[in-house]
């Protein structure tokens, strides 16, 4: 295994379909299990009341390689909530690094050597959210999770694009310059 892949973040948002509150934003560590994200990993097997992690499985039985785990980023007060990250969102983000198995983001000969951290959010609206759709739910995190780990492998964006961009660019909810 390359040396290289020891510590590799990444994030991507895709936003909801109108009306949702399903908007995507993981935020992505992956590197070497025997590294720092490895030691990482480890330390998230013990729990954390309302952010519970579990690792990323297709169904049981089938968990992913890298082995993944995800983590709230918010509370998770009730079972709808709950179901929501155990379902929806754990099927988008281990769908989403399998096929990035298959399409070489990620080196198929390295994934056992891997591990992949994927902080997620969850709007707690949502799960209360009469016309809730969950497809879309799916569509932004398998999306937002593919280019997340593409984007972290790639080490974008690149320090020159941030320097380049640092005036012109601004937060999503920047309303305060």
């Amino acid at each position: 295994m390359t040396k290289d892949l020891i510590f590799h973040a990444g994030e991507a948002t895709v936003l909801a379909a109108e009306g949702q509150y399903t908007d995507a934003m993981p935020e992505i560590l992956i590197g070497r299990t025997d590294g720092p994200v490895g030691q990482a990993f480890a330390n998230m097997m013990a729990q954390s009341k309302g952010h519970t992690a579990m690792f990323a499985i297709r169904a049981c039985n089938q968990l992913v390689r890298p082995a993944t785990m995800l983590v709230p980023k918010v509370t998770l007060k009730d079972m709808a909530n709950i179901d929501l990250f155990g379902g929806v969102v754990q099927s988008a983000t281990a769908d989403a690094v399998v096929d990035c198995l298959i399409e070489g983001i990620i080196p198929k000969e390295q994934a056992n050597e891997l591990c992949i951290i994927s902080l997620v959010w969850i709007d707690p609206r949502c799960a209360t959210h009469a016309q809730l759709d969950k497809k879309d739910m799916y569509r932004t995190n398998y999306e937002a999770t593919k280019l997340a780990i593409r984007r972290a492998l790639a080490n974008e964006p690149s320090v020159e694009e941030l320097i380049a961009n640092r005036h012109t660019i601004k937060h999503d909810m920047d309303d305060w310059s």
